[in-house]
């Protein structure tokens, strides 16, 4: 039995006119791959948003709706513990897709989200909470899927679900979610980790994170296919091609991925600004010819991180620059500029830390600096002020900035 792993196509996504076809693009090769498969998995944000335009709808119900032009390559389904609905037979009698919504897709309880659109269109079927079991020239996979829900009751909801391993079948989870140390978002820690996944799955698929790997998880191989489209531009990204994921099952258990041929390439590079001769623009074409691009159809992506300190830069020099060095890329310019003032507060904290001083000495330099810098008189002790301050007396202190007390007798 072989089955194809897709997860986070965005549909609709677009960071720019130039790369709005990408995502359905990407989606349509996957699919195309995975035709050769007996099921399709998808684990999640199959839509970048919860309420797609027509267009984006039109576009991506021609790419589902491939599986329903293949014959039903032998797999049946055996079991699920979800009531399923009549034109769920649709995608049975063909390619069995199912899926699960991810946290683009997520909506409030009691409403349809996309991914069940497609459900009700017969495109797939949508799992949450549920088991669904498949068989193939005696051979049985147990499909146990959780959809994406907050990722602070991820734990709480995926225990008390407690889905368990059944016997003589090959248990696949799927889930789509922040599991640590693949840290999504730090604005929502994730309650799920490595090693509070439930145990005893042949593999647990996980959705969400956009770069794809691979590992051991105590007998368990724990399979993220990432993003079938760039939507962060990150240096991750840059690092990792866009793939499917591929599980076969005979003799042995083999899981790999293959990568997407179509993809657009994307280069994430840092430019340290010199102070030179050459213009912005000329040292960002430097930079951009020691670039090997392949040969494609598709114009790469390079984002170049500007580091330096110049802070005369405007977002608007930027772009210019950027739309007259279109020819042989997608240019992505951004800013990361650190001031004068910034620099040498970073070069007072990186020697105060070489002195090796103590946390109260390292206060009580810094203190010293910044009422330096901004003219404080110096004819009070700076070690008494320090006191006051660490003694939560800043009123004290502030009368004594300010010259409304003028000698530290009344606070000895």
């Amino acid at each position: 039995m072989r089955i194809s792993v897709l997860s986070d196509l965005h549909f609709g996504y677009s960071y720019m006119q130039q790369l709005e076809n990408d995502s359905f693009e990407n989606a349509d090769e996957a699919v195309q791959k995975a035709l050769d498969s007996d099921l399709i998995i998808i684990a999640g944000d199959v839509f970048d948003i919860r309420a797609p335009r027509t267009q984006t709808w039109g576009k991506s119900l021609k790419i589902l709706s491939q599986p329903l032009l293949r014959d039903n390559p032998g797999i049946k389904m055996v079991e699920c513990d979800k009531q399923l609905k009549d034109i769920s037979q649709r995608t049975l009698n063909h390619i069995p897709v199912v899926a699960i919504h991810g946290n683009h897709e997520r909506l409030m309880k009691g409403d349809i989200n996309t991914v069940e659109s497609l459900e009700n269109a017969g495109l797939l079927i949508h799992l949450h909470l549920n088991t669904i079991i498949f068989e193939k020239d005696g051979v049985k996979v147990a499909v146990h899927a959780m959809s994406s829900v907050p990722e602070r009751y991820a734990k709480e909801v995926l225990d008390k679900w407690n889905p368990k391993p059944i016997e003589g079948c090959v248990n696949i989870l799927v889930l789509h979610q922040s599991i640590d140390p693949y840290v999504y978002s730090p604005l929502e820690p994730p309650s799920l980790s490595l090693s509070n996944l439930p145990r005893g799955f042949d593999i647990i698929i996980n959705g969400h994170l956009h770069g794809h790997n691979m590992e051991k998880l105590d007998g368990s191989v724990f399979m993220m296919p990432g993003s079938t489209v760039i939507t962060q531009f990150e240096k991750n990204e840059a690092a990792s091609d866009k793939v499917i994921g591929r599980i076969d099952i005979g003799t042995d258990l083999k899981v790999d991925f293959e990568p997407l041929g179509t993809n657009r390439k994307f280069y994430y590079e840092n430019l340290e600004l010199e102070q030179t001769s050459l213009t912005l623009r000329e040292q960002v074409e430097r930079k951009l010819s020691q670039i090997v691009f392949p040969d494609g159809n598709k114009k790469p992506v390079v984002k170049l991180k500007l580091k330096g300190r110049d802070t005369s830069i405007l977002d608007a020099d930027l772009r210019n620059i950027e739309s007259k060095l279109n020819d042989k890329a997608i240019l992505l310019l951004v800013k990361e500029i650190e001031s004068q003032e910034l620099s040498e507060k970073r070069e007072l904290l990186r020697n105060l830390r070489e002195q090796k001083l103590s946390v109260e000495e390292l206060g009580l330099n810094i203190l010293r600096t910044n009422l330096d810098e901004l003219g404080a008189k110096n004819d009070f002790d700076y070690d008494t002020m320090f006191h006051l301050l660490s003694e939560d007396q800043t009123e004290s202190a502030l009368n004594i900035l300010i010259g409304q007390q003028t000698t530290l007798q009344a606070f000895k």
